[in-house]
């Protein structure tokens, strides 16, 4: 189990509870809305908001954390995340907010204190770019998009 160091912004609701894991086999935490006054925020077919967590987290080296959309709201509503996955790097240290789009057909409106993304801990392991003169033949080759067909 990693550790995940957690404060609250200032002016933050302490009531809305830190991430967690909603089921014992689930692989990412729900992660809630922190409106400033407890307010609400409406959200304009094919618009998009920064909502905050009131939160900010400290992720161990060699980690990140991953922001991905909640498949129910995705579903019913057409809530989504623009940027999925969006990381955030073990040396952030900033306030955590989820960029949040409605790409759903009505207004959406997100309220305090409601799970509005899922956070995923993984690991990172960065790479050394080489400089080549030639790379490795395979079957696929250059093929791009569709290349390999459908089944």
């Amino acid at each position: 189990m990693v550790a995940i160091r957690v404060i609250r912004e200032e002016g933050a609701d302490p009531l809305v509870p830190l991430p967690s894991y909603e089921t014992a086999g689930a692989a990412g935490a729900d992660v809630r809305a922190n409106l400033p006054d407890g307010a609400s925020v409406i959200l304009q077919p094919g618009r998009r908001a920064l909502i905050p967590t009131g939160l900010r987290i400290e992720i161990p080296q060699g980690f990140e954390v991953q922001v991905r959309p909640r498949s129910g709201l995705a579903l019913k509503h057409g809530i989504t995340l623009p940027n999925t996955p969006g990381t955030i790097d073990s040396d952030y240290r900033g306030p955590l907010g989820v960029i949040v789009m409605n790409a759903g057909q009505e207004p959406f409106e997100i309220t305090h204190g409601e799970r509005i993304a899922q956070l995923i801990v993984a690991p990172v392991v960065q790479a050394m770019f080489q400089d080549v003169e030639a790379l490795t033949e395979t079957d696929r080759g250059a093929g791009g998009f569709g290349s390999t067909g459908r089944s």
